[in-house]
This record gives C-alpha cells, structure tokens and sequence, in this order.
C-alpha cells in the first residue's frame, strides 16, 4: 500500500552489484574533490511535450551516474569526510494520494534503504538543510548553465552564507566545474558498465535484422522502424535517438527524420538505429539494397566505406590518439574516390585540402556510453586524447553522393552509405561491440536472400 512502512526486500546480487557500483564512483568522485568540498548533482527535470502531456521520464547522466536514483525532484550531495554521511539525497516525500496516480515513489527512507544514501530528507526541505551543509566547505562541485533555475537557488544559497558573514558564518568561496572530474569518469567504461553496453548492442543488433526481414521494395520507411522499436521494446529497451531509415537519396541527408517514403526497387536502404538499455546506449548503421542485390556502384561505393571502416576499427586501440581512427578512413575514402572518378588529383594533396568532406562530411565516430553522444574530451590540451582500455567509441564512416552532384559519375549520384559498429577498446584488440550483424557485401545479400 502507497506510504506504508515495509521491509525492503532482499536484493539480488545483480542489485547488490550496482548498488556498490554507483559507490564506488561516489568513492572516486569524493577522493577527487577533498575533503573542503561539497558536490550538488541535481535529477532532471519532468519535461512537458505539449499541454499536461509529459515526455517518458529519464534521469539526468551523471546524476544516475552516481546514484542509481530514476526519480525527478532530487538532488544528490557529496560532502567528503562528513562524520554523519558523505553521501546525501534529497528526494520527493510519500504521498500515496500522488502515489495512486504516479506510481511509487522510494521517499526519504528507501532512498537510504535502496539506494545507498547515508542520509536523506524530503525535497521540501532543502532551503532549510543545504545551506547547513555548505556552511563548512571551501569549493562547491557544480555543473553551471544546465538549469538556469537551479543555478539561481545554488548561488542564492551561498550568498545568503556570505550576507551572515559578520555573524561568524563561513562560505565556500570557490565553484568547480564538476562536469570536469565526472565525466572523465565516465569516459572509461567498468566491467558492469562494458556488460550492459553489450546488451544493448546485442538488443539493436536484433531490432535491425528484425527490420531488415521486412524491407522490399513497396514497404513504407515507417514501417520499417516500426519494427526497429518493436524489437527495442520487446527487451524493454528505449531508441537511444530517432531511428533514421532513409530510402535512396534520403540517405544523404545525414539526420534524416521523416521516414515517411515509400522503398524503391534499385535503391539502397541505410538504418541508423540504437537502444537505451540500463541508461547505457547502442548506436549501429547499415546499408541495405532494398530488393536483395546491389547494383554494381552501389557496390563499388559500399566497398570503399567498408574497407575505410576496417582501418579506422583496426586503429582503435590502446595508445593511439583518437583521431587516428578517422585518418585512416579518410585515406581509405579518398584513395576510394580518385579510383572511382568522383575525385581527381594526388591523394596525399587531396586530404590536405579536405576535398573528400564533399562526399564525407562528417567524423568517423564519437564516444558512446551512457549517452549516444557521450561526454568526455576529444583533446587533452594542445593534443588529441590517447585511447585506453575501457573507453567506448563508434566507428562510422560514409560516403553520400547527392542526386543533385552533377560532378559526380551518373551513376553514383542519389547513392548515400554510412557503416557503423559499437567499439570497445581493450588491451588487446578492439572489442566491435555490434560485430553480429552482417555488414560484407555478399553476406547481406544471403541475409537478404533468406528473408
């Protein structure tokens, strides 16, 4: 019954194993921050689609992060050393009447119970509580300019520390960029971390031969993501994006949303879709003939970004810098585009002047985690960040001829091809987290051929 006070019961050791997770990345953070410091990590907020309709809740990244919370209206405070609890969490009170149409809630007593927390009180009070904590500390860890609102009551609160100066109140007289520490944090995946990456790979990897069993030519690009999000569903796993599924010339346009055409005999298909599963993210693209059988330059182009992804996945290793994956796919698309005609001149000239970003405009990949675009820097200082065991990125190189690229071989022209894995860097060889779904030329034609 809503509000009641029960036991918890017993947790599994797949709940005791992220519990002590989300621990051990306080533990870290903390150690990180000092012992004169305070962390305030506010939960996202509930966000309005239109009218009272609200968007499916999901919680903040780094909030989660570090807590393991899923509810909005709370806030997490870190405060090293602090004798009575270090970790701190403010969170939304029973209310069995809000509880009945909402659903439950942990309050302040599960947040403690089932959530780690050493202390935590009803969001409600946290004018009165927070300043108290602040109080004694130098530095406060805080992400600024994602909340507007929020920044405003964390400023209030320590100017109202520093007006009762003279009363003998000590103020923290320093802000810290907490995004900084956190997300280097993130940026290196752990072991249950790489398990759930995993499975949301393995889940996008059905979700798209799912999808593919469906195309032919008359099918609805709707109707094929459709199936994408059948299958995501089916695991309880969210679309970590819109799916893209883009027919013909829709596959040049790199964030095609409409998926509205209907798939033509001739032409290729390109699906970019990903889940969410346990917040972390997949993110796969194929390229697929509609009717079974490229024609000879939808081959001809297939292969150059194919082989301009396997250099690029071969170089995402340890101790490479992270633009050393896309340099070697630019050499291979260019090298790939003067034999093909679509460019002219020496190859080593033509990457100095960029000329391939004609028909590949885009990187060849970003980090991934928790978020599909996930956080952490792409430069340390003056030089490209070095590539270590735990960090996930994809790899996604494409060629995009527009119908409209009258310099372009008739042939090619309206062709868009983009593919794209999940990879883990290991100590050994990269971990291609997506590797089940067939990519080689030959091989999706006998997928296709099977149906």
């Amino acid at each position: 019954m809503p509000g009641a006070d029960v036991p918890a019961p017993p947790r599994s050791r797949a709940q005791t194993r992220v519990r002590q997770e989300h621990a051990r990345r306080r533990r870290e953070l903390m150690k990180t921050m000092g012992r004169d410091a305070i962390a305030i990590i506010p939960s996202a907020p509930v966000r309005h689609r239109n009218s009272d309709v609200e968007y499916a809740y999901r919680q903040d990244s780094d909030f989660y992060y570090l807590t393991g919370f899923a509810e909005p209206d709370a806030v997490a405070v870190l405060i090293p050393g602090r004798g009575s609890g270090e970790y701190v969490l403010f969170c939304r009170d029973r209310d069995p009447t809000r509880e009945l149409w909402d659903g439950g809630r942990a309050g302040p007593d599960g947040a403690v119970r089932s959530y780690g927390a050493d202390d935590a009180f009803p969001i409600t009070d946290i004018d009165e509580i927070l300043p108290g904590l602040l109080e004694p500390r130098s530095r406060v860890y805080y992400t600024m300019g994602l909340s507007p609102e929020f920044d405003s009551r964390v400023i209030g609160w320590v100017n109202g520390l520093r007006a009762q100066a003279k009363q003998g109140l000590h103020s923290p007289q320093e802000f810290v960029a907490l995004d900084h520490h956190l997300h280097d944090m993130r940026l290196t995946k752990s072991p249950l971390e790489q398990e759930l990456m995993q499975r949301a790979a393995d889940i996008a990897v059905g979700a798209h031969q799912r999808a593919l069993r469906l195309v032919a030519p008359g099918v609805t690009e709707y109707e094929v993501a459709a199936e994408l999000l059948h299958e995501f569903h089916r695991h309880r796993a969210e679309p970590s994006y819109q799916p893209i599924v883009g027919g013909g010339a829709n596959a040049c346009i790199l964030h095609y949303r409409d998926n509205g055409a209907v798939l033509t005999d001739g032409d290729l298909l390109l699906i970019d879709a990903g889940c969410e599963f346990g917040y972390y993210a997949s993110d796969i693209t194929r390229t697929f003939p509609v009717n079974g059988r490229f024609t000879p330059a939808q081959r001809a182009l297939y292969e150059v970004v194919l082989d301009a992804q396997y250099a690029a996945i071969e170089k995402s290793r340890p101790g490479n810098h992270w633009n050393e994956p896309h340099e070697a796919a630019v050499r291979v698309i260019t090298q790939g585009l003067v034999k093909l005609k679509l460019l002219s001149g020496k190859v080593p000239k033509l990457i100095r002047d960029s000329a391939y970003r004609e028909y590949f405009m885009h990187r060849t990949g970003h980090w991934l985690g928790m978020d599909v675009h996930d956080v952490g820097d792409y430069r340390v200082g003056d030089a490209w960040r070095l590539l270590e065991p735990g960090m996930a990125l994809t790899v996604e190189p494409g060629l995009y001829v527009p119908p409209n690229a009258k310099r372009a071989p008739r042939e090619f022209r309206g062709i868009g091809i983009r593919i794209e894995d999940d990879v883990l860097v290991t100590r050994n060889d990269p971990n291609v987290l997506t590797e089940a779904l067939v990519k080689d030329a030959d091989g999706i034609e006998r997928f296709m051929a099977r149906g």
